[in-house]
């Protein structure tokens, strides 16, 4: 990741003129590169490297866009699992009055109550409700997995509206998942309801989100801090001037072109 800053100072401190033509030294890895930088521009626009706190923070933000993604996936099954059933509704209630009985020696073993169970409460009425009525579900399940898509995919891409998007969607499902727990505690129920809460406030929090901690301000003055530091760092080493032998074995990566 080479950068030729505005400053000339620094820009003299992160060049150096060998046989094989002009280098430049990598942000990341402190290494010269043969050929013209990648990017240009003033030291405090210099691209945030992801290392130290930027990759932390990128990778819990990539878990999180995993975590919906696969939601999506299953979001996306249930709705043409109940697609299916919808057209051979007598189908599956045959098979939902025969599976019941079969899986309760095992329920037994596991000592599960079926009879009492939310779950298979809430497929019972799925599957004895009118045609129509699960279609609109199915619409449901798919739009509610196309807002997952779209966290995941601003949350991996690590954009800001991604985040703003995250934020307000999971929010405004927070109270249904508070209502469900009111219905029947399950550690399956209390783990989303947490996972959910701890992602709002960290994003709110560590993003400075709708004002909070200065807002998007600060976050830009943050941020150009941080590129600012990461020039700084690359230049506070003065290169060394390369020997003969070390012109001898950048001449043919001159050939290749930059790399970083």
């Amino acid at each position: 990741m080479t950068y030729r800053p505005d400053e000339t100072e620094l820009a003299t401190r992160l060049r150096v003129e060998t046989a094989a033509g002009v280098a430049w030294r990598c942000l990341r890895c402190g290494d010269f590169t043969i050929g013209e930088p990648l990017g240009g521009g003033p030291a405090d626009e210099a691209p945030v490297l992801l290392r130290g706190r930027a990759l932390r923070d990128a990778m819990v933000l990539r878990l999180l866009a995993l975590e919906r993604l696969v939601r999506a996936v299953l979001l996306v099954l249930i709705g043409y699992a109940i697609l299916q059933f919808r057209h051979s509704q007598a189908q599956a209630e045959d098979l939902f009055d025969r599976a019941l009985p079969a899986a309760k020696p095992l329920a037994d073993v596991l000592h599960l109550d079926l009879d009492s169970s939310p779950t298979v409460t809430h497929l019972r009425h799925l599957i004895y409700t009118q045609p129509k009525t699960l279609l609109l579900v199915a619409v449901l399940m798919f739009g509610y997995a196309a807002i997952q898509v779209a966290e995941g995919v601003g949350l991996w891409l690590l954009k800001r509206w991604g985040e703003y998007f995250a934020v307000v969607a999971t929010s405004i499902f927070l109270p249904l998942e508070v209502y469900e727990l009111t219905e029947h505690i399950t550690w399956l129920r209390v783990a989303a309801l947490a996972i959910n809460i701890g992602a709002v406030v960290y994003l709110v929090a560590s993003k400075r989100l709708f004002g909070v901690r200065g807002g998007h301000a600060a976050f830009e003055a943050e941020r150009h801090s941080a590129s600012l530091l990461e020039v700084d760092e690359a230049a506070a080493v003065p290169p060394a001037e390369p020997a003969a032998d070390q012109d001898q074995d950048l001449a043919p990566a001159a050939k290749s072109g930059p790399a970083s």
